[in-house]
């Protein structure tokens, strides 16, 4: 479950698109525009029989890297003592790198740059609990300082500059849980000073002086108004209506303030990239895709303005804006096979760090020199995972029983192929591997989980169903009021696929996913009960109305669109229909084997989801397995965690599927593993708990 506009992670990207998940190495052959310095890792070797877990679920080695603005220093996340943390050393030798927090419980996954390029940004909550602090190192003294050390507090970048290096602004919700303040802090001493009194703002963009320029206020029908400032006073500038809102988005102001960028579905389908003239308001679509939507920007580290814009249909495209990158987007093509994004830069904008996506290789992050056009590789984010020989993902589009085009992505298991007609020569059990959200999208390059489970002998298949962004708002807006609808029955329709070109049969498919994937999982083994041959529920709502009843305060501007596009928990009709769409509601249905992972301290799906459907099926005598994290919130933060859930997510499918499992052996070790029912459903369990 996600929210659009409450995003709890720090909201900076320095002028960068987010990393994709997967790189490749060099081909050869690259042109001399593009030399690359440093050779590829070594050449896969002939796996074992079994990729061990960890390598898939544990920590990375190294991952996340980013340029310090004056370019000379490189930030990164590595482990110590098992543990991430921020590590930061010279560019030109990470040798010399060393870590500059101390985190020892759950690891740091959010961290950045301050302007200054003495000072690393990062975010932190307790337990998985959401309520993130931010936190300041200053690197001249080794001293962290907690710039939001309210208790019990959510904190968000809001805003930063180059032109003020030493300032930040932040969103802190002390006053009022459902909004969050604005507030100016100045990073050298934490000194915090309000800016905004926040009455009813889902989110607010800020120029390069940071100043407060516009700001975005949830409407009744789940719309949004776009609210510009004027002196004092916040005055109505546009409007976003309900069926735009998840292909609508402000994207930045230029650094002189008079151009505003945004991604817009107004008047038409797939949502472009539009530059507004201020005040005139006047609008130029800059990029546009017939395919899907504009869903990145690449823009200029000083300026601010979008240099190019990525589409992402079945695989990424992107769309040049800016004549001066042309050369070099076409000499990084050439680097390596895959996708790539920029996910760093100096603010000189002569060095880049550049993230290659592919699926049989893990993160490869490349420091791409804009002078030299050279290419050094910096790290890969698991090295281990290098030397063992993954599979390939297929992209394929599925055609709904309406004729809906679903994106889609499938893995094959070792030893099988797909020919002609995107048929299998031979089929094999499959699992259904369903993304969360639901509003968000799986894509293609490197997943651990299709290439765990295909290691363990299954095809994977994930679905853009109805309701994924991306592609276009017709697409999202098929899905309002139809979650174990017409949702559910695009995920039916990808199974009849693969049964009809032979990936599987009807009788060796389980469903598994997280959050609405979870949910989904529940919705196949109560709605559909003979479908499937098990599931696996990751942090999943089971009963929709007790679900919306206890949302998060922080997701207060985000309610109204949730509630519009899901079921009104306001209305007797709406509770009618949440009812009539929950797991819990056909419990009694459910005939093949469940395994439940949750999180004790999830602020989106509560601890009570999973223990009411459990407490169900105990009363009916249903059979079903419970796996509880006290020290986890919305999904598996933790590798000890992640990796012991799965090693008993890979026992359980072994024993409905049929295919391989490595044994738990000492998989529970340091987990804070808990199994309040139903251990002995999955074999060798009960013997593995921890005493």
């Amino acid at each position: 479950m996600s929210p659009r506009l409450a995003l709890p992670a720090l909201l900076m990207a320095l002028g960068a698109c987010g990393a994709p998940p997967a790189v490749d190495s060099p081909p050869s052959g690259a042109p001399p525009a593009a030399s690359v310095e440093a050779a590829a890792p070594p050449a896969a070797v002939a796996a074992p029989k079994l990729i061990p877990r960890d390598v898939f679920f544990g920590n990375p080695e190294r991952t996340n890297p980013k340029l310090s603005p004056d370019g000379n220093q490189l930030a990164f996340l590595a482990p110590v003592d098992g543990v991430l943390n921020v590590w930061v050393g010279p560019v030109s030798d990470l040798s010399k790198a060393k870590p500059v927090t101390s985190d020892k419980k759950r690891g740091i996954r959010i961290h950045t740059w301050a302007y200054t390029s003495g000072h690393v940004l990062y975010a932190q909550d307790e337990g998985g609990d959401e309520n993130w602090h931010v936190y300041v190192v200053d690197l001249a003294t080794s001293k962290a300082l907690d710039l939001t050390p309210m208790k019990g507090v959510q904190a968000r970048i809001v805003g930063a500059s180059p032109k003020k290096p030493k300032e930040l602004l932040l969103g802190i919700n002390d006053r009022d849980k459902k909004w969050h303040d604005v507030h100016r802090v100045d990073l050298t001493t934490g000194k915090l000073t309000l800016v905004e009194k926040n009455e009813g703002k889902a989110s607010y963009l800020a120029d390069a002086e940071l100043a407060l320029r516009f700001a975005l206020e949830s409407t009744k029908g789940g719309g949004y108004s776009v609210l510009q400032r004027q002196g004092t006073r916040w005055v109505a500038f546009s409007s976003i209506p309900f069926e735009d809102t998840r292909n609508t988005q402000l994207v930045t102001l230029d650094s002189s303030g008079k151009e505003l960028y945004w991604t817009s579905s107004l008047g038409r389908d797939k949502s472009v990239l539009e530059r507004v003239a201020l005040p005139k308001k006047d609008a130029k679509v800059l990029a546009e895709s017939s395919k899907a939507d504009v869903s990145g920007v690449f823009t200029h580290p000083v300026t601010w303005k979008p240099r190019a814009a990525l589409s992402e249909h079945l695989r990424q495209e992107w769309i040049v804006l800016d004549p001066e990158i042309a050369g070099d987007f076409a000499a990084l093509k050439e680097v390596s096979a895959g996708d790539f994004q920029v996910v760093s830069q100096s603010l000189d904008d002569q060095r880049w760090v550049v993230a290659y996506s592919l699926d049989t290789s893990a993160t490869r992050f490349y420091l791409w020199d804009r002078k030299a056009k050279r290419a050094k590789l910096l790290m890969s984010e698991r090295p281990e995972l290098d030397k063992h020989s993954l599979l390939g993902m297929h992209a394929v589009s599925i055609a709904a029983r309406d004729g809906l085009a679903l994106p889609s992505y499938l893995t094959l298991p070792r030893g099988r192929n797909l020919g002609g007609g995107e048929r299998a020569d031979t089929p094999s059990p499959m699992v259904l591997f369903v993304h969360g959200g639901p509003w968000a999208r799986d894509r293609w390059g490197y997943h651990p989980y299709h290439q765990w489970l295909a290691d363990r002998g299954y095809a994977v298949l994930s679905v853009n169903y109805r309701g994924s962004t991306g592609f276009g708002k017709a697409f999202v807006n098929a899905s309002n009021h139809e979650w174990a609808g017409k949702m559910h029955d695009d995920l039916l329709d990808a199974v009849r696929w693969a049964v009809d070109h032979g990936v599987t049969t009807q009788d060796q498919v389980a469903i598994m996913g997280g959050s609405y994937g979870g949910y989904a999982t529940l919705v196949g083994l109560t709605f559909t009960p003979k479908t499937f041959a098990c599931g696996v529920d990751i942090v999943g709502p089971s009963n929709l109305n007790t679900l919306f009843e206890s949302i998060p305060p922080y997701w207060e501007s985000f309610k109204e669109e949730f509630l519009t596009r899901v079921g009104d928990v306001r209305s007797e009709a709406g509770k009618k229909l949440l009812a009539a769409r929950s797991p819990l509601t056909h419990v009694g249905k459910i005939e093949r084997p469940l395994l439940i992972g949750q999180g004790a301290n999830d602020p989106r799906v509560k601890q009570a989801e999973s223990d009411q459907i459990v407490s169900a099926m105990k009363e009916k005598k249903i059979p079903v397995s419970y796996v509880l994290y006290p020290d986890e919130g919305h999904g598996f933060a933790r590798p000890e965690n992640r990796t012991s859930f799965n090693a008993v997510a890979e026992v359980f499918l072994a024993g409905c599927l049929k295919g391989h499992a490595e044994p738990l052996g000492s998989a529970f070790k340091g987990s804070s593993i808990q199994v309040p029912h139903g251990a002995e459903h999955v074999k060798g369990l009960r013997e593995a708990l921890p005493r």
